[in-house]
């Protein structure tokens, strides 16, 4: 059973005693909604720093003579095992260590998060998630120059950094109900931007003299916002005497983990059934759940072979340094988070969700062909058609990440069942994980044939992606033109 964390429970008792419900669940919802934007802001700040890193250890040294040592290029050429010509293809197994850890952990990840107390089960993973971010940097501190150290640095981090997406999707979820879902979740959605905007920063700036800073101060960071998350989350709106949003006894009063034990025995038996954690059988089989996990795999490896590989693309597609070409890249982040948040208020405005991924997935396509011909014209351009390329790629992705996977897990068909949330948030975001781990495994290859073809290999995911929400699309427009004239016969009909 989850417990109020001691800070929270003095709270509690000398402030809250007196306050009315409906300021209470105020208070409390607002701070939820900033500390698990700033948890799983650390989490992705904690990820970037490697697509900045491969850019000083993506150093091919065949056949090229060393210029003269200086402080600026004293990491030229010498960081085995990543400095001959099969470095793209090594520094792409590093990163795929990662994603597939991270993918196939997350369908564990999603069950544990049912069944255990969230603030424990964030807590322990950001810590540990800070650990083994700063492990792989530490490998230059101690000048290791094996290729399994960091391969298996990255495993580690990556199975930690499953706790991060199904503990916050659900410990938010407790807090919002269903309402204005799409702006809410798209605003707040924008900490995967913003992780990653600062993750590159924070890298950029030691990138050139001491890259290991690059992973340690993000791992510290990580870890710092674990401590925080154990002495000040509240995951579940009953601890604190507050009813559920998504419960299915709304007409009953809240039930608080730390009294009215009462009112729990009360609560009858089919309830009880209900509020148990579903299998993963039964969360395939809510209505779109298979869908959008298959979406989201392709809209997903488009996303993450960004996130990986643009600041290499800038690098050698553009004559800015490494350093440069990273604090670039953000752009398309920066356009990210406009995306997530005009998905999310077209998703709320239309009740359309399919709809609105198909669009932006079909405009993404021939913008994604733009950027690769013109971004080096200027760099104005470069700027502008990255703000648009990462409006477009993230938008659906942030949509389903979010509010489709909040909604889902919320279905009318699970009659109130709250249990659902970190089930079906897993399972869609870990297919689409396997989606992030499969596009920059591939693009280090490809890349080296030509940057065209990575380009391809984008535009058809993305072609696929909206594919894939073609029927979902089709009924969602149906049931549109269907209560257009439900309400046009309504308004003709004579009194």
């Amino acid at each position: 059973m989850a417990r109020l964390p001691l800070s929270i429970q003095a709270i509690e008792s000398s402030c809250c005693v007196t306050v009315p419900d409906n300021k209470k669940r105020k208070a409390y919802s607002i701070w939820m909604w900033v500390l698990t934007f700033f948890i799983y802001c650390s989490y992705h700040l904690s990820r970037k720093p490697i697509s900045v890193v491969k850019n000083v250890l993506n150093q091919n040294c065949t056949d090229v003579p060393a210029p003269v040592p200086t402080p600026n290029n004293s990491h030229w050429c010498d960081w085995k095992p990543f400095d001959k010509d099969n470095s793209a293809t090594l520094l792409g197994m590093v990163d795929s260590s990662f994603l597939f850890a991270y993918a196939i952990g997350m369908f564990a990840s999603g069950f544990i998060a049912e069944r255990m107390d969230l603030r424990i089960f964030l807590s322990i993973g950001m810590i540990f998630s800070g650990i083994f971010c700063a492990m792989f940097g530490l490998g230059k501190s101690f000048n290791i120059h094996q290729l399994w150290f960091y391969i298996v640095a990255q495993i580690l981090c990556g199975l930690m950094q499953t706790t991060g997406w199904p503990g916050v999707v659900t410990a938010l979820g407790n807090w919002f109900g269903k309402g204005n879902r799409g702006l809410i979740f798209g605003i707040w959605n924008s900490h995967t931007s913003l992780g990653n905007i600062l993750g590159t920063l924070i890298a950029a700036a030691f990138v050139s003299n001491q890259w290991s800073l690059s992973f340690i101060i993000p791992g510290i960071i990580i870890g710092s916002m674990g401590i925080i998350t154990l002495f000040f989350m509240v995951p579940l709106p009953e601890m604190v005497g507050l009813p559920n949003p998504n419960a299915s006894y709304e007409e009953s009063p809240a039930v608080s983990y730390v009294g009215k034990e009462k009112e729990e025995e009360t609560r009858n038996q089919n309830e009880a059934e209900e509020e148990k954690a579903i299998g993963f059988i039964a969360a395939l089989k809510i209505p779109g759940v298979i869908e959008f996990s298959l979406c989201l795999f392709f809209a997903k490896l488009v996303s993450y072979t960004f996130l990986y590989w643009l600041p290499n693309y800038i690098l050698n597609n553009t004559p800015y340094s490494p350093e440069e070409s990273a604090n670039l890249s953000t752009f398309f982040d920066v356009g990210g988070i406009a995306g997530g948040i005009l998905a999310g208020v077209l998703s709320d405005k239309t009740g359309m969700s399919a709809s609105t991924c198909i669009v932006m997935l079909i405009v993404a396509i021939p913008m994604m062909f733009v950027y690769q011909a013109f971004c080096a014209v200027s760099l104005g351009l470069n700027i502008f058609l990255l703000l648009v390329v990462g409006l477009l790629v993230n938008g659906p992705y942030a949509l389903i990440t979010t509010a489709v996977s909040a909604d889902l897990g919320t279905h009318e068909c699970l009659k109130g069942n709250a249990k659902a949330l970190a089930t079906v948030t897993a399972i869609i975001d870990g297919t689409g994980s396997i989606g992030a781990a499969v596009g920059p495994l591939i693009a280090g290859p490809i890349s080296a044939a030509g940057w065209d073809y990575v380009f391809y290999m984008l535009m058809f995911s993305d072609l696929l992606a909206l594919i894939l929400l073609l029927r979902l699309g089709m009924h969602e427009m149906n049931n549109w033109w269907t209560e257009r004239r439900r309400r046009r016969n309504t308004l003709l009909a004579p009194i």
